[in-house]
C-alpha cells in the first residue's frame, strides 16, 4: 500500500507517457510539416515562402499534439485495465471530444477526478488563448468608407502658372538736331580730326560717248553710236541671255483631267467572302493606289466599302498589274482610284 501511493517509482505514480511516445509524436509532426512545406506551393500558387513555412508548421504542431494525445490515451488504457482499441478509435474520430469523454471516464471509474479536471481545464486555457490570438487575425474591423473617400478624393487641380511678365517696350530718345546745335561752339576738344579728302574728278572722255556712271553690260568709255535699249547703230556688246532650264519631269502624276487611266494588262478577279455572301452583302469597295514605274500596285489605302469586302478587294487589286505609264517617254508614278464592284448573281 505504501509503495502504491507515495513512492514515485510505484506503478500508480509512473508516467503514463514514455520517451517512445514523445518520440513518435515529434516525428508524426516533422514529417506533416516537411509534407505541407513542399506540397502547399504545388497548390497555392503565388504564396510567399514566408507563408507556407507559418501554415507548414502550424500543421506539423496540430499533427505533433494529435499524435500525442492518440499516444496517451492507448498507454493509459493498457495501464488502467481499460478497453485499448475501443477508446483508440473514439479518440481517433472525435478527436478533442473523444479525449473529454474518455478522461471523464477513467475519472469515474478510478475515483480520481484530478486526472480529468486538471488536463481538461488546461485544454480550455489553450483554446481561449488560441481564441484571442487567432480572433482578429480572421474577422477584420471593417475600413471606414466615408473616412476613405475622403482621403481618397482627387485634390483640385493646381492653379495655372502666372503669365509672364510683360516685356518693357524700350524707350527711344529722338533729338532733333536744329541749327543752333549746328551753330553751336563745341565745349570738349575732340581727340582725333576727322580728315575729309576730295575725289579727283575723272578724266575727260575723248572720241567717246557714254553716260555718266555707265550702264549695266555695258564697255568702258562707252561704245559709239550705242543707245539705251537698243543696238542702233552700235554692236551688240553683251552675250546672248541662256536658254530657259528645261522643266523637269514630275516623278508622280493623278490621274484625271488630260491624263489617261493606265492600262491593265493582269487582272484577277476578287474572291466573294462567304458571310458577305450569306448576308446578301454586296456593293463597291474604291481603293487609292500608288502605280509604281514598273506597273505594280504600291501603297493601297481605303476610301470607302462595305468592311466584309474590304479586304478581298485589297487582296485582289495588290496582284494587278498595269503597263508602265510613260510622260515625256519616261515612267512615272501615276495615282489612281480604283473600284472593285461586288454583285450577287440572282
Amino acid at each position: 500500500m505504501f509503495e502504491d501511493t507515495l513512492l514515485d517509482s510505484s506503478p500508480k505514480r509512473a508516467p503514463v507517457l514514455k520517451g517512445k511516445h514523445w518520440l513518435i509524436s515529434f516525428g508524426a509532426g516533422v514529417l506533416v510539416f516537411l509534407a505541407a512545406y513542399f506540397a502547399l506551393p504545388m497548390v497555392s500558387f503565388g504564396a510567399e515562402s514566408k507563408v507556407i513555412l507559418a501554415q507548414g508548421i502550424f500543421l506539423g504542431v496540430v499533427v505533433a499534439c494529435y499524435v500525442l494525445m492518440l499516444c496517451y490515451v492507448w498507454a493509459d488504457a493498457r495501464h488502467s485495465g481499460f478497453s485499448v482499441a475501443g477508446w483508440f478509435i473514439v479518440v481517433l474520430l472525435l478527436n478533442l471530444a473523444g479525449l473529454i469523454i474518455y478522461l471523464i471516464y477513467t475519472a469515474g471509474k478510478t475515483g480520481n477526478w484530478t486526472r480529468a479536471t486538471l488536463p481538461i481545464a488546461y485544454m480550455f486555457e489553450g483554446i481561449i488563448v488560441a481564441a484571442i490570438f487567432i480572433y482578429p487575425l480572421i474577422v477584420t474591423e471593417a475600413l471606414p468608407r466615408a473616412q476613405l473617400m475622403t482621403f481618397l478624393a482627387a485634390p483640385p487641380p493646381p492653379p495655372p502658372p502666372p503669365p509672364p511678365p510683360v516685356a518693357a517696350a524700350p524707350v527711344r530718345i529722338i533729338h532733333r538736331v536744329t541749327m543752333d546745335d549746328i551753330m553751336k561752339a563745341p565745349t570738349v576738344i575732340p581727340k582725333t580730326i576727322t580728315q575729309v579728302k576730295d575725289e579727283p574728278e575723272p578724266p575727260p572722255q575723248t572720241g567717246a560717248v557714254g553716260v555718266v556712271g555707265g550702264v549695266p553690260g555695258g564697255m568702258p568709255g562707252g561704245q559709239v553710236g550705242g543707245v539705251l535699249g537698243g543696238i542702233i547703230g552700235g554692236v551688240l556688246s553683251s552675250a546672248p541671255p541662256p536658254p530657259p532650264p528645261k522643266a523637269a519631269a514630275p516623278k508622280r502624276i493623278r490621274v484625271g483631267g488630260q491624263v489617261e487611266s493606265a492600262r491593265l494588262i493582269f487582272q484577277p478577279k476578287p474572291d466573294y467572302p462567304p458571310l458577305a455572301k450569306m448576308a446578301r452583302i454586296q456593293g463597291v469597295v474604291r481603293l487609292e493606289a500608288i502605280i509604281s514605274k514598273d506597273g505594280t500596285i504600291q501603297d493601297l489605302k481605303t476610301i470607302s466599302g462595305h468592311p466584309l469586302l474590304l479586304k478581298s478587294a485589297m487582296e485582289a487589286v495588290q496582284r494587278w498589274r498595269y503597263q508602265p505609264t510613260l510622260l515625256n517617254g519616261e515612267p512615272v508614278e501615276v495615282v489612281t482610284e480604283i473600284d472593285v464592284n461586288f454583285t450577287l448573281q440572282e
